[in-house]
């Protein structure tokens, strides 16, 4: 029976044990949440994240052409577009991803036609290298207005928009750029040009006596657009300076195609696409010209469609 007794007393002394013991891993663990709660509360953002202020490149150009930083307002221009673009890191990163599928055809045409390289930024900025559609109704990488399209000869209707044609629309633009450097005798003002048109920066030139683009005062849209293509020429020239870091296989890459001739009619180019053992959908991402299920072809014109070699 005293054995017993003292079975209990000793059980009893071990369970008060235990309590006293977790209670006060308990308070320590509260204290020591409430101490790590109170240093992140002190602490800045800048102990983890600092954004730092871009070092202005001491010589710019476009075309060949230099831009004059020591111009206050020029200065401060290209500052902005370069922090906007280093810092939008999610769309500029984008951007190199989609030049490395699409420059080199791009390039190819540019190169051709006698127009710098430089305007291969240009379809960056005018579109971030995706066939989208302005709420003006310009399409493409070029953003070509339908008008424009049709005069320069490009197809346009109920089921072809070649606007949509990289090739072909990047021929258009040359030709318009050609022109507008005749005009003006500068592949700047050319570049003003394809965003304002031809006439109405004539008009301001005229206006405002002068025939230099960085002498101009102009609307918001006209005033960014050509520091936003030297920006982006800036950064995606050098992406490690502006802390962009990706490797090849981080890029997107080139379409590997070959092209096969039609001038008949394609009723349905779902059946057209299985015939060649691919979908609706990858001929016609190869394919964005071709706006319907079909191709009419009435004239019978020859065509090229692309299709995937792999």
């Amino acid at each position: 029976m005293n054995s017993i007794y003292k079975f209990f007393i000793l059980l009893s002394i071990i369970v008060l044990a235990s309590f006293f013991i977790k209670a006060t891993q308990q308070e320590a663990i509260k204290i020591d949440t409430n101490t790590i709660l109170k240093n992140d509360t002190d602490k800045n953002v800048s102990d983890s994240y600092e954004i730092k202020a871009i070092k202005m490149p001491d010589h710019l150009e476009f075309a060949g052409e230099i831009v004059p930083l020591d111009k206050q307002d020029v200065y401060e221009r290209m500052d902005r577009e370069l922090h906007v673009n280093t810092y939008w890191q999610s769309n500029t990163l984008l951007y190199a991803k989609r030049a490395n599928k699409f420059f080199p055809i791009i390039e190819k045409i540019l190169a051709e036609k006698g127009i710098p390289d430089d305007f291969k930024y240009l379809a960056l900025i005018e579109s971030g290298l995706q066939n989208v559609i302005s709420p003006a109704g310009a399409k493409g990488f070029w953003q070509i207005m339908k008008t424009t399209g049709k005069e320069a000869k490009l197809e346009i209707n109920s089921n072809i928009d070649e606007r949509y044609h990289l090739e072909k629309s990047t021929i258009v633009a040359c030709a318009y750029l050609k022109e507008a450097h005749a005009k003006f005798g500068s592949w700047t003002l050319a570049a003003a040009a394809y965003n304002a048109g031809r006439g109405g920066v004539n008009k301001q030139l005229k206006k405002q006596q002068t025939n230099n683009y960085y002498d101009l005062l102009l609307g918001e849209e006209t005033s960014r657009y050509l520091f936003r293509i030297i920006a982006a020429k800036e950064i995606l020239s050098n992406p490690k300076k502006y802390g962009f870091t990706y490797t090849d296989k981080d890029l997107y890459k080139p379409f590997d195609t070959y092209t096969v001739e039609v001038d008949s009619v394609i009723t349905n180019i779902s059946s057209f696409a299985k015939h060649h053992g691919i979908s609706y959908k990858e001929l016609k991402l190869l394919n964005p010209w071709l706006i319907e299920n079909k191709l009419n072809n009435s004239s019978k014109r020859k065509y090229l469609i692309a299709l995937p070699k792999s």
